[in-house]
């Protein structure tokens, strides 16, 4: 049985799960993350439930896939509707408090949370072009690319700012109202880095000299993935081929300095517990919504199924947690609804018996187990669903109306040879496409989904209403101005 204790859920945004000193990268500093992966347990591959933040955070929060919660986009988001882990505490006492970024709908709608300090939701009814999917109506997205190209290097954003004062409210109420509260409690420190704009301080950029940093994967017009989805991407969000190596390295100093920044965050609030002597009752949790492909593939962002967008940070710390371990189970978002609970003392109600999920508990005292990775995507710059299906070292991606792709990953970790292509499949592309259909149906899933951004968009004036809208590049923190293309 595991001891009720206290939690902080760090949560941040865009976080390649490769780009930590503790997953091995070669120059990345995070000193405070390495920390606690040494003090407790990191998962060696965790994925996100969606490559794309909405969807994301609504099946971190619910413990559900899109397809089920139906959250599939940056316009259909969270409302609170469909029981989070935050409900199941709250309903039994506890203390669920959220301090920074969540990209809901409002913070009218009972998210969960006891308290919500300085939240950041959508603005606008989100990201309604994006909706255009399935349509020849949706427009290209100005300010794509030049969020990469002209704004990474040397700077600051709004989004530095947004998230030192997240870092200076954690830790006032960890001062100030922890010390009173007679149950575990669950703080949720939410950041927004590391997203783009991947500007930062001259002192973080500094410690990634461009001679040292390498170059992403594939980048090359002749080496990258040529599939139909990825170059719809590439279409859509104007990404030009790139191969200015001095160029690409500038975007990842960048996006490497403000990762860093992130870590200093974590380590501002983790030192403030310490000093409070509250390490003997708090564990800690950090993950990512979604990664960061930062010139991989010769892709930008997210919003695709190769591992620099699905793979995400996932790492646990604090009493009850095996020290020093890296566990090979494959994590989810989506396990962390039954984990929370479980660590806080709660308990499930009978309507969560079908949570896709399970407890990350006996991974994190050491116990592993074969778990099977699910990541699912019917958003912005997706012309139809697209799934992930990894068991053991193979990933098989099925594309609703285009090719299904396979990798193996033990001898191909940079996804550059697609055995279906190639055909070295020997059927092993046609297994892993049945057990997919045992646990959903692709093109019943895309169906649905279309659907219900069509009706959406019918609810905001039609298709010819929708595609003059301007592009929202980026939401703004608390107090800022959006930004469009």
């Amino acid at each position: 049985m595991t001891k009720p204790e206290n939690l902080i859920f760090f949560l941040s945004d865009n976080h390649n799960g490769d780009v930590m000193g503790c997953a091995g990268h070669p120059i990345v500093q995070t000193p405070n993350l390495d920390k606690m992966a040494k003090s407790g347990t990191r998962f060696r591959t965790s994925y996100t439930a969606s490559p794309l933040c909405c969807p994301a955070r609504a099946s971190l929060a619910t413990g559900r896939y899109p397809h089920q919660t139906r959250h599939w986009d940056n316009a259909n988001v969270y409302d609170g509707e469909i029981p989070s882990w935050g409900h199941r505490l709250k309903a039994h006492g506890y203390e669920t408090v959220a301090i920074g970024k969540l990209h809901y709908r409002s913070t009218d709608d009972d998210n969960g949370f006891s308290q919500e300090i300085a939240p950041m939701h959508i603005v606008d009814d989100g990201h309604l072009t994006g909706l255009l999917r399935w349509s020849d109506d949706q427009p290209e997205m100005p300010g794509q690319w030049e969020l990469y190209w002209k704004k990474s290097g040397i700077g600051e954003t709004e989004y530095q700012v947004y998230d030192r004062k997240i870092t200076e409210l954690a830790i006032k109420w960890l001062k100030e109202e922890a010390p009173h509260i007679d149950k575990p409690w669950v703080l949720l420190v939410s950041y927004v880095s590391s997203h783009p704009p991947f500007l930062v301080p001259e002192r973080l950029f500094n410690l990634y000299p461009l001679d040292q940093v390498p170059l992403p994967v594939l980048f090359r017009d002749e080496d990258m993935p040529h599939h139909p989805a990825l170059d719809h991407i590439r279409r859509l969000k104007r990404f030009k081929t790139m191969e200015d190596e001095d160029a690409l390295k500038r975007i990842a100093a960048g996006y490497f300095g403000l990762i860093t920044h992130l870590d200093e965050q974590i380590g501002e609030v983790v030192t403030a517990t310490e000093t409070l002597e509250m390490q003997n009752n708090t564990r800690m949790i950090y993950t990512s919504d979604h990664g960061e492909s930062f010139g991989h593939h010769g892709l930008f962002g997210k919003n695709h199924l190769l591992e620099p967008c699905i793979k995400v940070p996932m790492i646990a710390t604090g009493p009850g947690i095996k020290r020093g371990h890296v566990s090979d189970q494959i994590a989810s978002g989506v396990d962390l609804f039954p984990t929370i609970v479980e660590g806080a003392g709660g308990s499930l109600e009978p309507e969560d018996h079908d949570l896709p999920g399970i407890s990350l508990w006996p991974a994190l005292t050491g116990d592993d187990q074969a778990r099977v990775g699910f990541v699912e995507f019917h958003a912005s710059a997706s012309r139809h669903g697209g799934f992930v299906w990894r068991e053991e070292n193979y990933k098989f991606i099925y594309h609703v109306n285009m090719p299904n792709q396979l990798y193996d990953l033990e001898i191909d970790p940079n996804e550059g040879n697609d055995l279906i292509a190639n055909g070295t499949a020997n059927g092993k592309d046609k297994e892993m496409e049945l057990l997919l259909r045992q646990f959903l149906d692709p093109e019943a899933v895309d169906a649905q989904a279309k659907a219900d951004q069509r009706t959406l968009v019918e609810s905001h004036g039609g298709n010819a209403a929708v595609s003059q809208k301007k592009t929202l590049v980026y939401t703004p923190p608390p107090g800022e101005k959006a930004k469009y293309g």
